[in-house]
């Protein structure tokens, strides 16, 4: 039988008032989505309502209620200072929880919840957070079993070369050149952008703070991943204006990537 009061790791997405004081919170867990209730939290007197900011990762003590738990205390075990002062790295995060809430229930997922603290890190620390976000993109569609293929031909199955130059969203990934036309709908596809969405894709999130590529392939990857979500989450996120209105900061003018070595797709 379950406790009636359990500890848990937590990262804070969504938080709203209710009421004169309580707060309601939508949290990210090793056991899955969960939304609690922060009684009295609003209120000067409360001991918890600093450890219950937004973009938190907290541990949490949580009293089983009869419609949501409920926060009795608070710990806070990273506060990302940093990405919650600069609005573009504040926006990723947005960007982040919204995708998360967008395409997860309430199943237990530990790896999930470790790549947010991950990848909430990297916001907190990275020159690139933009990046941050394509590698977000490609490990939570990995994890959640939206892989798209960037390895093998999508439709004969061969291994990918240098020579492949069209990807289709519809079909799942990259197309060989003798497959090209089997989505007349697939979009063309730089061989700069192919090899640094392969290596994103197999490597752990923190390599992105050691890699320069252009703002054009910045914008590339992004377009692309973009086509790819977009079926999958059925709606546009709000968060995606917001952060095409902020894609104006100056990206590194080095066309290579550097670290990805001999990962050429041949």
């Amino acid at each position: 039988m379950r406790d009636r009061v359990y500890r848990t790791e937590a990262l804070i997405l969504r938080r709203s008032d209710v009421g004169e004081a309580d707060r309601l919170l939508t949290l990210c867990t090793p056991a899955g989505k969960q939304r609690v209730a922060a009684r009295g939290v609003r209120k000067t007197t409360s001991r918890i309502a600093g450890h219950i900011e937004l973009f938190t990762h907290a541990s949490m003590m949580l009293a089983i209620g009869q419609n949501l738990d409920i926060v009795t205390q608070s710990q806070v075990l990273q506060a990302f200072p940093t990405m919650r002062s600069d609005l573009s790295r504040l926006s990723g995060a947005y960007y982040v929880a919204e995708l998360y809430d967008m395409l997860t229930r309430n199943e237990e997922n530990p790896q999930l919840f470790a790549l947010l603290v991950r990848i909430f890190a990297l916001l907190d620390t990275t020159p690139r957070p933009e990046l941050a976000l394509r590698t977000f993109e490609l490990h939570f569609l990995h994890l959640l079993g939206y892989r798209p293929q960037f390895q093998q031909c999508v439709v004969c199955h061969t291994a990918l070369t240098e020579e492949a130059d069209r990807f289709s969203p519809a079909l799942g990934g990259v197309l060989c050149p003798s497959h090209r036309q089997a989505d007349p709908a697939a979009l063309p596809m730089s061989f700069q952008a192919f090899k640094v969405l392969r290596f994103l894709q197999k490597e752990p999130v923190e390599v992105v703070g050691r890699l320069t590529i252009s703002a054009a392939v910045g914008r590339e990857i992004e377009r692309l991943l973009r086509a790819y979500l977009r079926p999958i989450l059925e709606r546009e996120p709000k968060t995606i204006a917001f952060l095409a209105s902020l894609g104006g900061t100056g990206d590194p003018p080095d066309d290579e990537c550097s670290r990805m070595g001999s990962d050429t797709g041949r």
